[in-house]
């Protein structure tokens, strides 16, 4: 096979960040996406129905000329959320998800929950609504090892909040470990994931064998090689329950490359290029469509987008090493092997 018609993708977990860099950025998504999850951990974050609107407005203002990109806004779930403002925001279809960031976990997440007990009416009201929780699946107790966190969470805080709040509807967010695999397999309807292009691609050795390669580190952080092949035979196995968040998370190179750099992989550019690479490895190129376009849109109950993509087979494509901003560079994550798959147009 060399060619291939997709429906045009989603990704359902996106950082677009704001000013200079949301201009930058948005037109690499904007080009091949139809929509896009867009996460609320500005500074300051995006808590309230008012704080989504005027990001959105900000989204849309950026958006290149001509394109009919839909940005889909989340709120940053805080102990002083308000149900009220939540319920009004989702009832105008205003907010499409809530995102859980446990504080401290990752990038801008210091407003982020430290009593769950605080935010307990909100969910209860989020599973009255049918309002998804998106979560950072990581505990942040120092004493847990960084590459044990994301089981940790499940144990300690994910399963006692669904099993306490029935019907409340999940999406574990870029898992990266073979338990997160299994648990959502075994989780139910109302329990979903995300997966991320560079977790398919790199293990911890890609960050730390040979010298730290900062450009890889991001949060969660990448395990094992085991657990990578897990995401792999997860993303590529054509369950529903499995799909794309690219969590994309541009940082300046000056940020990047520092003595405490900033998390995150930035992905937009090259997503598609890199998955149907991944895909065609595991002799799985008819099941990337429903990853990238099918079962998100399911379990989010919008529609699948009508217009189409074609990727096509040849030549290595040849991606920029970054893009330019006006306060500097952002590199593009480099999954270390050719590209021989382009998306025509």
């Amino acid at each position: 096979m060399d060619r291939l018609t997709l429906r045009r993708p989603d990704d359902w977990h996106l950082h677009l960040r704001d000013g200079a860099m949301l201009k930058a950025v948005l037109p690499e998504t904007a080009r091949h996406f139809a929509r896009a999850l867009v996460m609320p951990n500005l500074v300051p974050p995006v808590v309230t129905a008012a704080d989504a609107a005027d990001y959105r407005d900000r989204i849309l203002a950026a958006k290149p000329r001509g394109s009919d990109f839909r940005p889909l806004m989340t709120l940053y779930l805080t102990e002083d959320t308000q149900v009220p403002d939540l319920r009004a925001a989702a009832e105008i279809g205003l907010v499409t998800a809530v995102k859980l960031y446990p504080a401290g976990a990752t990038t801008n997440s210091a407003s982020g929950v430290k009593d769950f007990t605080k935010v307990r009416r909100v969910l209860e009201n989020m599973a009255q609504i049918g309002l998804p929780l998106c979560v950072h699946g990581e505990v942040t107790d120092p004493e847990v090892d960084i590459f044990d966190r994301e089981a940790v969470f499940i144990e300690r805080v994910l399963d006692p909040i669904r099993r306490d709040i029935p019907g409340l509807r999940v999406v574990m967010e870029h898992i990266t470990t073979a338990d997160a695999v299994d648990y959502v397999r075994d989780g139910g309807d109302d329990l979903a994931a995300t997966i991320t292009t560079h977790h398919l691609v790199i293990n911890r050795n890609h960050i730390l064998a040979g010298g730290i390669r900062p450009h890889y580190y991001c949060l969660p952080v990448a395990k094992r090689e085991v657990h990578r092949k897990a995401l792999v035979a997860a993303a590529t196995s054509g369950e529903a329950r499995f799909f794309l968040g690219t969590d994309s998370a541009p940082h300046l190179d000056a940020a990047k490359l520092m003595p405490c750099g900033c998390a995150g992989c930035f992905t937009a550019t090259n997503t598609l290029s890199i998955l149907a690479e991944m895909f065609e490895r595991e002799g799985a190129l008819e099941r990337l469509e429903g990853f990238t376009s099918l079962h998100g849109a399911a379990f989010y109950r919008v529609e699948p987008n009508d217009a189409r993509i074609v990727l096509s087979k040849g030549e290595p494509v040849r991606y920029p090493p970054g893009i330019l901003t006006e306060d500097g560079v952002v590199t593009m994550f480099d999954p270390g092997f050719p590209l021989h798959w382009r998306v025509e147009g």
